[in-house]
Formats: C-alpha cells, structure tokens, sequence
C-alpha cells in the first residue's frame, strides 16, 4: 500500500502545517495581547490621546427671546410658514378643518372658538391664553409644551419661524 517515504512525508507535511498554526498563534497573541504591562485592571490595550478632557468646552448659544425675534419679526415670511399649518388649520374667521381656525388666535382664550369642540384637555392645562410666550412654546414643540395634545405637527425647530409667523397669525384680524 504506502510505502515508508509517503507516509513519512504525509506525517511531515501534517506536522509542519500544525507547527505553522502554532507559531501563528504564537505571533497573534503577543502582537495582540492585552495583559502586558497592564495588570489585571483590563485597561485599553492601546490609548490614543486626544488632548485633556478639561480643554474640551462647549460653549452654548445662548437662543434670543422670542420678545426679542418678534421686533424683527416679518409677517410675510410667517405667511409662508403657515403653508404647513394650513392642512388642518383655516386663517379665515368661523372655518374650522381638522383643527380650529386660527383667526384671531394671538390674545385669544384657549380653548375657545365657537363650533369647535374636539380640543383636548391638554390644551387647557398648557396655558389660558395664546399670548406670544404661549404660541412660541407651543409652536416649538405641541407635545412637549401640552402633554397629550392631539396636535399631530412636531414643531417649528427655528426661533425665527416661530416669530414670523406668530406675526403673521396676529396680522390676520388687525
């Protein structure tokens, strides 16, 4: 069957492919090993230094009041924010849509346009009044200024947004 030189050479080659992985073993532990010269402690193996964390500051923008946006406040441009009000709000008096109109609403009561009657409770507890500190936190962000609100829009993220069209909304009935 196999004669000695064959097997001798089938068993060599077997040894010497074995005697590779371990020395690759070998290499890949000690090039990549985590236990030198760190200790127990599991430190990183290798730490790239960014500079000290104390060096790092933010230095935060201080956002304008909204008493501050509305004196340079531009009705026309709120006019073209209110393009994504106007799916289910109306600007003329008496038209309700999804929402109640919106006519009027700067000074107006909460809650209180006649023929509307689907506002929620949340509404109500956020403020009395849409005065213009009220609209400005309203139109930042619905849910977060009225927990459980059933307004559906997320909000204008911009300050001077929100002035413009708080301008424009108050614009509308002189």
């Amino acid at each position: 069957m196999f004669d000695t030189m064959t097997f001798t050479k089938i068993l060599g080659g077997l040894c010497g492919a074995l005697l590779v992985f371990l020395l690759g073993n070998w290499a890949a532990e000690t090039l990549y090993s985590t236990e030198g010269g760190h200790g127990d402690d599991h430190s990183q193996a290798y730490v790239i230094d960014t500079g000290s964390d104390d060096q790092v500051e933010e230095v935060a923008e201080a956002e304008p009041t909204i008493e501050e946006m509305m004196v340079s406040a531009d009705a026309d441009k709120g006019k073209k924010v209110f393009s994504k009000c106007k799916a289910c709000h109306k600007a003329e008096d008496g038209e309700n849509s999804v929402g109640p109109h919106l006519y009027g609403v700067v000074g107006r009561a909460v809650g209180s346009v006649d023929g509307y009657g689907s506002y929620s409770g949340a509404l109500n507890a956020a403020a009395d009044v849409w005065n213009v500190e009220a609209l400005n936190g309203f139109l930042a962000s619905p849910k977060q200024y009225a927990p459980g609100t059933t307004m559906g829009f997320n909000g204008l993220s911009k300050p001077q947004d929100r002035a413009n069209l708080i301008a424009y909304l108050d614009s509308l009935d002189n």
